[in-house]
């Protein structure tokens, strides 16, 4: 994306543009609505069913000798963390230029995939913020339900998602109507096939609708239902000794 930014130097400055940004609006804690910090931040938000996207961030002109005002208009969505999402994507698009800035970089001289990809990470970052995120998993041991709980905004799997971006060492497995979907971690390598004690938390978890967790050869395996009329989504974490690397 950017090859003369290192990944923590990314994240430092993702970190910094972010926390510039909800002291600017007095967002002093979580859950971040992100109508709330448009409005905020001056952003005009208008509904458009009849869009193809899902959300899209625009310049509406101004009378004559006025500046161009930002606006970001929405596809309605059933799901309230989805338009918080998308509507957490367009807020990034609107300060995107902070991060090259804080980095160094001229945004003149970087491409739409670059600035594709920073917008989708502040979006993570603006709903999960860095510092507070990491305090929180900390203090409740990483307990999705409890994290989800206090980051209303955030879907369960963005803030598993953002788990893989922060220590400790850990496997996320996401499953979805018994077939696994997403596996991933956040240490060099390849993630494993599900171990024989993942395979089990994950039944418990299916099978009983209720949050599990297990240790195995010092590891600790926690899993969660996230269960709905007629649809069955199980995540696991797993966590891994400290530089152990994947397979």
């Amino acid at each position: 994306m950017l090859p003369e930014i290192t990944v923590e130097e990314l994240s430092m400055g993702l970190d910094a543009v972010v926390m510039d940004v909800l002291d600017q609006v007095a967002v002093e804690g979580p859950p971040v609505d992100a109508v709330t910090l448009a409005h905020r931040l001056g952003i005009t938000v208008a509904v458009d069913a009849r869009q193809p996207v899902r959300a899209r961030y625009v310049r509406l002109s101004g009378a004559r000798g006025r500046r161009a005002r930002a606006a970001i208009v929405l596809r309605p969505e059933p799901r309230a963390e989805r338009l918080q999402w998308a509507l957490a994507h367009e807020i990034g698009e609107h300060v995107v230029h902070r991060v090259f800035a804080a980095l160094g970089v001229d945004a003149r001289q970087t491409g739409p995939e670059a600035r594709e990809s920073v917008a989708n990470h502040l979006a993570g970052r603006l709903l999960l913020p860095g510092p507070w995120f990491a305090a929180d998993g900390a203090e409740c041991g990483w307990d999705l339900s409890r994290l989800k709980a206090r980051y209303t905004t955030a879907s369960h799997e963005l803030i598993v998602r953002r788990m893989l971006e922060l220590p400790p060492p850990v496997i996320i497995s996401i499953f979805d109507q018994g077939q696994l979907y997403f596996r991933r971690s956040n240490v060099p390598g390849r993630a494993p096939a599900p171990s024989p004690a993942e395979i089990r938390c994950w039944r418990v978890v299916h099978e009983r609708g209720r949050a599990h967790r297990v240790r195995h050869e010092m590891r600790l395996i926690q899993g969660w239902p996230v269960h709905e009329e007629g649809w069955k989504r199980e995540i696991l974490r797993t966590e891994l000794e400290t530089g152990m690397d994947c397979c």
